[in-house]
């Protein structure tokens, strides 16, 4: 089953049928592991926060649930966080090393790249209990598929319909206080919180994409854009902070300035243009929008 709700199914029943796929997906992963144990952590952390934006999605309808499960999988991701974040510290050195301004702080990147590579690598090595972790989230997991019986929503399309349109607005909502903290003197913190709440109205779009396929085919695209922006911001961020943390790792003090330069650079950059593309996909109005949202569903519904 695709990422979806029909308006004219049963919603308890696609629900369940989404979560269950997006869990049993993730246990596959960390289970068979067809590219390694990197990359089946990336991809069942994926699966994981497109659940979470789910259970976000009717969290004020069964709110002890989507509070117990919530905690459930952020503590599972969290479990299997830190070698991951190793490898996207890579991805980001690389990505300041092909936007570097010059040979020499090109070649300072391409040594911090290495760096990086051995870090986690070292980490990889030092992770002797990751097969157990592996198995264990694969557990926790199966908790999580059980506890999907006992969900229902035994409302109408009308009283869905409000639902959907009430966590659509609260969510709009949010983002756009975070798009607005993101002006003038923004942490890096306001910028993950506004990441956090693209990612959530992207998914709302997938998820609901039946109700008017064309425009929001295009506006989960522009999200998503915006989403991959945000994350590199945030990345960015936590390379900054591992140089704080760690600032053994670079020995080399010509190397240390040229990465600490090229984040400010790039990050001012990169901030500039998400703001711009982020005042396109909440350009609408909250409460306008979720209006449309519960006449769209209903119109479909019939």
């Amino acid at each position: 089953m695709a990422y979806r709700i029909r308006p004219d199914a049963d919603f308890t029943e696609a629900f369940r049928s989404i979560a269950t796929e997006q869990l049993e997906g993730a246990i596959t992963f960390l289970e068979e592991r067809p590219e390694g144990a990197h990359e089946a952590i990336h991809s069942f952390r994926k699966n994981l926060k497109r659940l979470r934006s789910l259970y976000r999605l009717v969290a004020r309808e069964v709110p002890d649930f989507q509070e117990q499960e919530n905690a459930r999988l952020r503590d599972a991701a969290r479990s299997l966080s830190a070698i991951r974040d190793a490898a996207a510290l890579i991805g980001t050195a690389q990505y300041l090393q092909h936007s570097a301004r010059g040979k020499e702080e090109s070649e300072a990147l391409g040594r911090i790249v290495i760096i990086l590579e051995g870090r986690r690598d070292w980490m990889a090595e030092a992770e002797s209990g990751l097969e157990r972790q592996l198995m264990e989230t694969s557990d926790v997991l199966r908790e999580a598929i059980s506890a999907l019986d006992g969900i229902s929503f035994d409302g109408s399309h009308r009283k869905n319909a409000r639902m959907l349109a009430k966590s659509w607005r609260r969510t709009a909502r949010k983002a756009e206080a975070a798009l607005a903290n993101c002006h003038g003197d923004a942490s890096a913190g306001d910028f993950h919180d506004l990441r956090k709440r693209t990612y959530d109205y992207r998914l709302y779009h997938a998820l609901l994409r039946d109700v008017w396929p064309g425009a929001m085919k295009a506006k989960q695209g522009a999200a998503k854009e915006l989403v991959e922006d945000l994350g590199r911001i945030h990345d960015l961020a936590v390379l900054c902070e591992l140089v704080e943390a760690e600032p053994q790792l670079f020995t080399r003090n010509d190397d240390l300035a040229h990465l600490l330069e090229a984040i400010i650079v790039r990050q001012q950059e990169d901030r500039r243009q998400a703001l711009l593309k982020a005042e396109a996909v909440f350009a609408d109005d909250p409460d306008e929008e979720s209006e449309r949202i519960e006449l769209l569903w209903l119109t479909a519904a019939s």
